[in-house]
């Protein structure tokens, strides 16, 4: 039973985009919500952000004042590949630092519709790279991210298989999207109950993200890759949310890869709850379940 604080937190925690989302006028009114929404965030007291340039790519440091400098995570934020930036996900990623003793580096990587795939990978892989050329082995550094950024966090793992570059420590992913063709049962049965994000608006911006590839490519919808030889991953996922299946057919296929998988499910909670930090205990504590699976793997 959820408490009268998580109710709540439903019925006033909407998804910003409209399930009509069909043009860049729509866009720009809910990336200018998300961030009207990210000036009520609250970082942990003695949080630093610093601001940096990364091969041409707008990022940031944010990082509590204990984290070590020999450990970096690299956090791609949701938003469905349309939205979103840094300042909206400012708030967790600061609590993920304080808790892993990790700085965690935002990126504000290219969104759709004006940059389809591959650029968020490109961005996310250039990220990965710069860090890897700042001296970190890639032990040291752990990718994660949210939503899309979830995702996206598996597709630049499997790249950076692929190319033959040192692989992180782990992979943490929150409600991550890893099937734009909408094949799991969840999208129908979930769409009204989820109240952060519907079908609707998710076709829409699957559609600007793929552009005229297909789908099916790995680097679009990661449940489509082969999964085999990726560091340890952590999934968290609620039982309300339009992406449970993306999350559970992935969780499985990984494990079935030899992938050491943690999938944990959160009874009646909904997409990237996560985020609700200052309403909800239920999030405060999932945040500390991620953050400490990331150190574990540091150590």
């Amino acid at each position: 039973m959820l408490s009268l604080r998580s109710r709540l937190c439903r019925l006033t925690t909407k998804y910003v985009v409209a399930p009509k989302l069909n043009n860049i006028s729509s866009i720009d009114k809910a990336r200018k919500d998300m961030e009207k929404m990210a000036r009520f965030s609250k970082l942990p007291p003695h949080t630093q952000v610093e601001k940096v340039t990364l091969n041409g790519i707008p990022a940031e440091w944010v990082y509590a004042n204990t984290a070590r400098e020999d450990r970096a995570i690299l956090f791609l934020h949701g938003g469905g590949y349309n939205l979103c930036s840094p300042n909206t996900h400012r708030e967790i990623g600061a609590h993920i630092s304080k808790a892993s003793g990790a700085k965690l580096l935002l990126i504000d990587y290219r969104l759709a519709p004006e940059h389809p795939f591959p650029a968020a990978l490109e961005d996310a892989l250039s990220a990965y790279r710069w860090l890897i050329n700042q001296g970190l082995p890639g032990k040291s550094i752990a990718i994660a991210g949210d939503s899309a950024g979830g995702g996206l966090a598996l597709s630049t793992a499997i790249s950076i298989r692929d190319a033959g570059d040192p692989l992180p420590s782990s992979i943490a992913c929150i409600s991550p999207w890893t099937d734009l063709v909408f094949t799991g049962n969840s999208i129908k049965t979930n769409s009204e109950i989820d109240p952060l994000v519907d079908a609707p608006a998710g076709k829409v911006m699957a559609e600007n993200y793929i552009g005229d590839n297909d789908p099916h490519n790995p680097g679009i919808s990661p449940l489509y890759a082969d999964l085999k030889g990726l560091p340890p991953l952590l999934i968290h996922v609620g039982t309300d949310e339009l992406l449970l299946d993306d999350s559970k057919r992935v969780a499985k296929k990984a494990e079935d890869a030899g992938v050491n998988v943690t999938l944990k499910i959160y009874d009646k909670l909904w997409h990237v709850f996560h985020l609700n930090l200052k309403a909800m205990p239920e999030a405060r504590a999932a945040v500390a379940e991620f953050a400490a699976f990331i150190k574990k793997h540091f150590e």
